[in-house]
């Protein structure tokens, strides 16, 4: 394109320019024309069409095909009027041209970049259809100061590629794209900056303010929509916040490629909707939108996208975009431009040959279709635009007819300067009246200030420090008319200086809600439960998981749960931490007050047998096996059913310290004694024997040093135990829940199992030697008994390990008490049982003599 226009204003010798502008006065394309001592020209875009101008350049006839028209925005007709109003003030206003006026010619160019270049080259040429390097009207083109135009980033390229060839300044009032002006041209488009930064904070502060965690994008598919996707989402993956999709949308007319199913259901399922863009870029978007069935989302647009304005099915605006919540720089109100847009009509300005076409399609009149021109035939001509409806016309002044409206100042304001300048020199002339050069008002319109007439701090190619940002609301009012409502505002200096304030009671969601919506892509998480990621999905997408034992989740959507302290312990819904009961084995439980009735029960038998065999101590059944071990053995087991109780109760270091040693002490003694009389019993046979050298008196000493040599090995073993790592007190947090475990810790298991363990080997001596000596004939026999004893010793100790380690808590206390109880009872009973039967029931049948026979 570049090449081609530069080629076609190179080519033509300018000896010919006179001859050439005559012999191509052909028909012009619609213009504006008002004449000044200097003119702006301005490339405004009214309406999408099929335009083509590929053969309009001059170079041979044309047969006029009309235009298809697709859509009309009548709202954009503000464009011109903002440029006209501030033309008028300003050529009201002696000061500022000092007694010289402004002129404007304006060029409808479409959306259609063809058409930009066709109209700038008349700018140039002064004549339409353009004559490249040739100026048919100096009167005009001499006059040109600066353009201003276009609409879109595309249009705005393609002027500036054909004005900087020759200097032009030209202000773009497109959306800011700092991508625009890095071609090769010489001069870059001055653009009105936007700190987009602050339109990324501000759409995050929104979506956080209603937790819209689940959020699609809809950009257009060139370079802003991609540097948008860029930026948007790296903010939202900072703030937590997810992409559900992203729809990149292809320029209007190019070839819709859009999947009808996917994009059915990626709106369907995602409630919130951020669409960046314009109105034009976003139109088969729009178009899309239309032929298929409201999907009930919430819009969060900007203000270069007017979704009131609907091309395709005007009347149902409100159906699909209702709730919509759009963002706006703020600017101030432009003094007397309502009061010039209520005074406008086609009577007023007979050479607008816009309005004409305009006000045709705002009052719904019949018109006539005249080389691309709509004509009035029959219609309002003293209509007011103010009862127009929304979605035609709106007399609140748009982001852009600002810009419009500013951009005039600027060059006014550039001329001023240069004027003055003249006027320092003394160089004011005759001439004045002529434009000065136009590369002399650059340096002026790079350091001037576009809002002057606004009050905005708004500096040409230059960020702002601090960014204020309007939010409005699509609304159906009470009368029924359609409205934006500002309902909030955002205030942007810095990421650490930010203010958001929103009115959410004014908002209103259109036909689809009646409250505010959700957007998640998972439902959150209840307390008690944590998040836990979806493999293949973003993170906004989650299951949720029961918190583990002993950890809660007091927060919805929490991504751990929080353990407890050691002292408290989750409640079953697991979102709150108790206090932990402290337990121990008392003597007021249950299970306690049964062992100490046992024990003590157990303990008074004892007694009872003991008294009984002290009584009947002469009789042969007391005195066979030496009855001062048979003592000494039941006060021991008395004292074993009295260690028992030293487990139930509170512990305490006396207490951790004396019952594992009292509890190996005394039954060491008991074994032990259990052990002199199995070896009474081998031996005493040989000791009454004829002949036999071991005396009786012998085999008592022996029965008696095996006791002591067995207890007081029990005793060293002890010592050495409490010498090293004794038992002490200790809690358990863990075994029981909800619960505090008071225990005593054994310190050493080693020591522990070690007392056991000689224990067993004690039992083993007995079981053994008991084992060989049943079947000796003596009547007072007591290998048969101490056998069964020891069996029963055995089988509740060998029990007892697995068991005691499989207990938590107070269980494993009370395991060992039964031990010790049962083992007790079992050597009690196997052991004094038969002899108390016998001495109660057949004590008179017995004597020494009928035993030995």
């Amino acid at each position: 394109m570049k090449l081609f226009i530069a080629f076609s204003l190179l080519i033509v010798p300018i000896v010919f320019q006179k001859q050439i502008c005559l012999a191509l006065s052909i028909p012009a394309s619609p213009g504006y024309y008002q004449d000044g001592d200097f003119v702006i020209g301005g490339l405004f875009s009214l309406r999408v069409t099929s335009g083509d101008t590929k053969s309009k350049f001059g170079f041979k006839d044309t047969i006029y095909i009309p235009d298809i028209i697709y859509a009309d925005f009548t709202k954009h007709y503000q464009h011109i009027l903002a440029m006209v109003f501030a033309i008028e003030k300003i050529n009201k206003d002696l000061n500022i041209l000092f007694n010289m006026s402004l002129g404007f010619y304006l060029f409808n160019v479409d959306f259609i970049e063809m058409k930009a270049v066709e109209s700038s080259m008349a700018l140039l040429s002064g004549e339409s259809p353009p004559v490249p390097n040739y100026s048919c009207r100096p009167e005009k083109t001499d006059k040109l100061v600066a353009v201003i135009g276009g609409i879109s980033t595309g249009i705005s390229t393609q002027i500036s590629r054909v004005l900087s060839l020759y200097n032009v300044p030209q202000i773009s009032y497109a959306p800011f794209d700092q991508s625009l002006g890095t071609g090769v041209q010489l001069q870059s488009p001055y653009q009105f900056p936007v700190h987009t930064t602050a339109l990324y904070q501000g759409i995050i502060q929104l979506l956080l303010y209603f937790s819209w965690v689940w959020v699609g994008l809809v950009v257009p598919d060139d370079v802003r929509g991609e540097l948008f996707l860029r930026d948007i989402t790296e903010e939202m993956n900072n703030h937590g916040l997810c992409v559900a999709f992203a729809e990149k949308v292809p320029e209007f007319p190019a070839k819709d490629t859009v999947n009808r199913g996917l994009f059915i259901e990626r709106f369907t399922l995602t409630r919130v909707i951020v669409a960046f863009g314009d109105t034009y870029s976003l139109l088969r978007f729009a178009y899309n939108i239309f032929c298929n069935t409201p999907f009930g989302n919430v819009w969060i647009t900007t203000s270069d996208w007017d979704i009131t304005t609907l091309s395709f099915r005007q009347n149902l605006s409100y159906t699909y975009f209702g709730g919509e919540l759009s963002f706006s720089v703020h600017t101030d109100e432009i003094l007397g431009f309502k009061d010039f847009l209520r005074s406008v009509q086609p009577r007023k300005y007979p050479q607008d040959i816009f309005i004409q076409d305009v006000w045709s399609i705002l009052f719904e009149c019949p018109y006539t279709y005249l080389y691309g021109i709509r004509e009035l035939s029959q219609c309002e001509q003293n209509g007011n635009l103010s009862t127009r409806l929304l979605y035609v016309w709106d007399m609140n002044t748009s982001p852009s007819s600002y810009k419009i409206h500013d951009a005039v100042y600027a060059i006014a304001q550039a001329l001023h300067e240069e004027l003055s300048f003249k006027l320092e020199e003394n160089s004011l002339n005759k001439d004045v009246s002529k434009a000065p050069h136009l590369w002399k008002l650059h340096p002026f319109l790079q350091n001037g200030q576009l809002g002057r007439s606004t009050n905005e701090e708004a500096v040409m190619n230059k960020e702002v420090s601090a960014t204020k940002l309007d939010i409005f609301n699509y609304q159906s009012l009470q009368s029924g008319t359609k409205a934006q409502v500002k309902v909030g505002e955002f205030v942007f200096e810095s990421y650490s200086v930010q203010n958001f304030s929103l009115n959410d009671k004014l908002i209103t969601w259109g036909e689809h809600h009646n409250q505010t919506p959700f957007s998640v892509c998972s439902q959150s998480c209840p307390l008690g439960f944590r998040k836990t990621p979806v493999e293949g999905k973003p993170f906004c997408c989650f299951d949720c998981l029961l918190c583990p034992d002993g950890e809660i989740a007091n927060e919805t959507d929490m991504d751990q749960c929080i353990k407890c302290p050691e002292d408290q312990y989750p409640n079953t819904q697991r979102n709150q931490c108790l206090p932990k009961i402290t337990d121990f084995l008392s003597h007021e439980d249950t299970l306690g007050a049964v062992l100490v009735f046992v024990a003590l029960s157990f303990s008074a038998f004892s007694a009872m047998i003991l008294r009984l065999f002290i009584c009947y101590r002469d009789t042969p059944i007391v005195r066979a096996n030496n009855r001062n071990l048979s003592y000494l053995l039941l006060v021991s087991l008395m004292l074993c059913f009295f260690c028992s109780l030293i487990f139930i109760g509170q512990p305490k270091t006396v207490t951790c310290v004396l019952r594992q040693v009292i509890f190996g002490v005394v039954f060491s003694v008991a074994v032990s004694t259990i052990l002199a009389k199995t070896f009474i019993v081998v031996v005493a046979f040989k000791a009454i024997k004829p002949g036999s050298a071991l005396k009786m008196s012998m085999v008592i000493r022996l029965s008696n040093t095996i006791v002591f040599c067995g207890s007081i090995i029990q005793v060293c073993i002890c010592a050495v135990w409490l010498g090293t790592y004794p038992p002490f007190p200790d809690v358990d947090m863990h075994s029981e829940f909800g619960q505090i475990i008071l225990w005593c810790n054994e310190g050493s298991t080693f020591a522990f199992y070690c007392v056991l363990g000689y224990l067993g080997f004690l039992a083993s001596l007995s079981l053994l030697i008991a084992f060989l000596a049943r079947r000796l004939p003596d009547s007072f026999n007591e290998a048969k008994t101490i056998t069964f004893s020891m069996l029963v010793f055995f089988s509740v100790w060998i029990s007892f390990v697995p068991t005691y380690l499989s207990s938590k808590g107070k269980t494993m206390v009370a395991v060992e008490i039964l031990s010790i109880l049962a083992s007790s009872a079992g050597l009690l009973g196997c052991i004094f049982l038969p002899k108390c039967y016998v001495i109660l029931m057949k004590s008179g049948d017995h004597s020494r003599k009928k035993f030995f026979k």
